[in-house]
């Protein structure tokens, strides 16, 4: 577990060790490559390339061991397109069609599963729908990054991928978002940003958790502070749609609750929440 979150999400690793798993901090004393960063950087902070590299030389010298990345690769962003396909069949059942659709992006894949779908509707049924993909203004991979060649993990021990990059090297600042603190972007929807039929915007973290706190006095839902991004993008839409008087139907993807993450909203709460 990236140590950043092993320290500011402790009751996600208290949940694993409840179902009986182990949990080490990355970078950790487990891995050559894990020692190696420590030596250099004791202090080093962690960051989900770390950890994939981790992961892979703890696979590579266990023969027992098997590993499944849950995020990026082009496969991974497929499977999950079952939730904007049902997301597509609960809109007809409510007479609806979004204008436009938003959701929150790290590696890729959470944004791919809701965005595909209405992709594959604007190329092949010409539709006008607007898709956003937004990041943390800390970690702003498609909205600053270069797309090109690059490594999926620090120590380059994956393929290269062509996707949009702020190289493999880069070392996120300890935004509580955990989950969109990676590098690069899965290349399908690098090729998306590319060719235009998404768009991307990025947020600083305090805009995120007033957005958040809004949705959760409003909707009685907390939601986690990697979703609360794309809230943060789904305020701002509604809000130039008041501005413009026109009816706008706004999709987006709630992907995470945040009652693991009360200690970023108190973080918020009391003033003490800093953007980078």
């Amino acid at each position: 577990m990236v140590k950043v979150s092993y320290h500011q999400k402790p009751y996600r690793r208290m949940l694993m060790h409840t179902w009986g798993a182990t949990v080490h901090a990355s970078p950790s004393d487990q891995t050559e490559y894990g020692r190696k960063l420590q030596r250099e950087d004791p202090d080093c902070q962690g960051s989900l390339g770390i950890a994939i590299s981790e992961a892979i030389e703890d696979t590579v010298t266990h023969p027992d061991t098997k590993y499944s990345l849950g995020s990026v690769l082009n496969h991974v962003c497929l499977h999950q397109t079952v939730i904007g396909q049902e997301a597509m069949r609960q809109m007809e059942l409510a007479g609806e069609e979004p204008d436009t659709v938003i959701a929150c992006c790290g590696g890729g894949s959470n944004f791919a599963g809701l965005a595909f779908p209405y992709i594959r509707r604007k190329i092949t049924e010409g539709k006008k729908t607007r898709i956003v993909a937004v990041e943390p203004s800390a970690c702003p991979t498609l909205t600053r990054g270069e797309l090109r060649y690059d490594f999926g993990d620090t120590a380059e021990m994956t393929p290269m991928l062509m996707m949009h990059t702020l190289g493999h090297t880069f070392m996120p600042p300890s935004i509580h978002a955990g989950g969109l603190r990676y590098h690069g972007m899965a290349p399908t929807v690098s090729h998306a940003l590319k060719l235009g039929l998404i768009e991307a915007e990025a947020y600083q973290q305090t805009r995120v958790f007033e957005a958040a706190t809004l949705f959760a006095r409003t909707e009685g839902i907390v939601p986690a502070p990697e979703t609360s991004h794309a809230i943060a993008a789904v305020v701002e839409e509604a809000r130039r749609a008041r501005e413009s008087g026109d009816k706008r139907v706004i999709l987006f993807n709630l992907s995470g609750n945040g009652l693991l993450d009360l200690a970023a909203y108190e973080s918020y709460l009391s003033g003490k929440l800093q953007d980078v």
